[in-house]
């Protein structure tokens, strides 16, 4: 990074030093799509390092490209900045990862170079490799949606494919505050190893749950309602008290 400080953009484009191609040569080692995915984007590296850095590191990754490509008729300094101009401007949203794997997949399949690298070419194996990226997103968004698929046919068949199986099993559920949680979670779990065992039924353990559902109901209480003399007298208070708080909180006439 300091070489680059140091050097003007003309000087980065012109030569490349060793030690910025070795670094290059290490951030391709094992590079893959899913880890140029994840790393930072250009707009962010111009944000962090500013433009005319983010512009070096690109002119040095297109010349490092360029020398590794053993063709007579290259790129020349002007051709590489401009290159590099527009992979900032275009591809904002993709990080320099993925602009050293497109360079290392074109290097490393085998393509013919014809004797002639111009900028032409380096556009078409910077689009391929966007494509070929566009395709790998796709493939991975699917693969997420199946696995989920997946994932919830999974529960569904574990839960049981009868509806009214999956109605008790909600059923089923103790509230989280329930004061005697851990009594009907026993209850239920010795309900299940009994079935399990063989010493009741299916029908005998359905008669059980059935049982434990219809006591989590509670049951009404005519003890604790009011008569209905006396509701009529609640219902008259509560009027009066309303009318109160109206008067009290009213807002003003103009006459007042």
């Amino acid at each position: 990074m300091n070489t680059l400080l140091d050097a003007t953009l003309s000087q980065v484009a012109g030569s490349t030093s060793e030690k910025a191609r070795m670094l290059l040569a290490e951030m391709s080692v094992g590079l893959t799509k899913a880890q140029a995915l994840a790393a930072p984007k250009l707009f962010q590296v111009k944000k962090a390092v500013g433009e005319k850095t983010t512009l070096k590191l690109l002119a040095t990754i297109v010349k490092a490209f360029c020398d590794s490509v053993r063709v007579p008729n290259r790129p020349d300094a002007a051709d590489i900045i401009e290159v590099a101009d527009v992979l900032m401007t275009t591809y904002t949203h993709d990080s320099i990862k993925d602009i050293i794997l497109a360079f290392k997949e074109a290097r490393t399949s085998g393509k013919v170079f014809f004797q002639v690298l111009d900028q032409p070419t380096l556009f078409a194996i910077i689009n391929d490799y966007f494509e070929a990226k566009a395709a790998f997103l796709v493939s991975e968004h699917r693969d997420r949606i199946a696995r989920g698929t997946s994932a919830n046919a999974e529960t569904v068949q574990a839960l049981g494919t009868d509806p009214r199986q999956l109605l008790h099993h909600v059923a089923d559920r103790i509230p989280a505050d329930a004061p005697d949680r851990d009594r009907r979670r026993h209850q239920l779990s010795l309900t299940k190893a009994r079935e399990a065992h063989g010493l009741i039924t299916p029908e005998q353990a359905e008669q059980h749950r059935a049982t434990f559902r219809a006591a989590r109901v509670p049951k009404p209480r005519p003890d604790w309602q009011p008569s209905p003399e006396a509701q009529q007298r609640l219902d008259q208070r509560h009027r009066q008290e309303d009318r109160a708080i109206l008067e009290r909180y009213r807002a003003p006439t103009p006459d007042e």
